[in-house]
């Protein structure tokens, strides 16, 4: 069972599509990216306020699953979840959403670095 789950609307541009008009498959990646940081600002805080405390939550692990294109315009939702959180990781499951179907699915950990890239504990105020 998740954590905590949050879900951003997203409508494809065309720039993230190929020659046929889907969506390439690197962009997925990106989808998941935006789901994190919008469930981040959902709880009061941004991903900025985590660097300006000296912090980064480096991609560790990424997979997805296609199921079906996306095309150029077609109106997505990431449903963006918290799986598990570990004393400086957050594992995160995502699902996107065209039309009530789910077309690509994936997972993510994330470690929280400082400056220097020596990993680092969870700051207290990003789990409350």
């Amino acid at each position: 069972m998740a954590l905590a789950s949050h879900e951003t609307t997203i409508r494809v541009r065309y720039q993230e599509t190929d020659g046929q008009r889907r969506v390439h498959h690197a962009n997925y990646l990106t989808y998941f990216e935006i789901g994190r940081t919008e469930m981040l600002r959902s709880r009061g805080a941004t991903y900025r306020q985590f660097e300006d405390a000296g912090l980064m939550l480096v991609v560790a692990e990424a997979s997805c699953s296609y199921r079906a294109a996306a095309e150029y315009d077609d109106l997505l939702v990431v449903k963006t979840f918290v799986e598990k959180v570990g004393g400086a990781s957050i594992e995160h499951a995502y699902e996107v959403i065209r039309d009530g179907t789910i077309i690509a699915s994936g997972r993510t950990v994330v470690v929280c670095v400082d400056g220097e890239g020596r990993v680092k504990r969870l700051p207290q105020w990003l789990l409350a």
